[in-house]
């Protein structure tokens, strides 16, 4: 499911319109990411129109199986994304790799 102005964070899986993602950026990827200080194309790098299942995530449901199985079980509530069609650039998997973060892209093709 995707529509024009809705996009997903490429590293969370969050589910917000564009327009937010560049007014108050990730709520859970702001600190790594820096949307809020770059121009529109770093939202447009990090994040993906392309996206496949909603999960909603509420505060009484974080300890589910599935807030653990799409790892987002310590993010902030709303939408997620099961599925995100795209991968990070490789210059922000550096820089996550030299803050000692892993990068799983969420678009199906990371083995755990």
């Amino acid at each position: 499911m995707s529509t024009r102005s809705e996009r997903a964070c490429m590293l969370c899986g969050i589910i917000q319109p564009m327009k937010t993602f560049v007014d108050s950026g990730c709520p859970n990827c702001e600190s790594l990411l820096h949307f809020q200080y770059n121009d529109n194309k770093q939202v447009q790098e990090c994040t993906s129109p392309a996206f496949e299942g909603l999960v909603a995530l509420g505060e009484d449901n974080k300890g589910s199986w599935v807030a653990r199985w799409l790892r987002i079980d310590s993010f902030v509530s709303g939408l997620y994304a099961v599925k995100v069609n795209g991968k990070l650039p490789q210059h922000i998997v550096q820089d996550l790799n030299a803050q000692n973060i892993i990068y799983r892209p969420r678009d199906g093709s990371a083995e755990d």
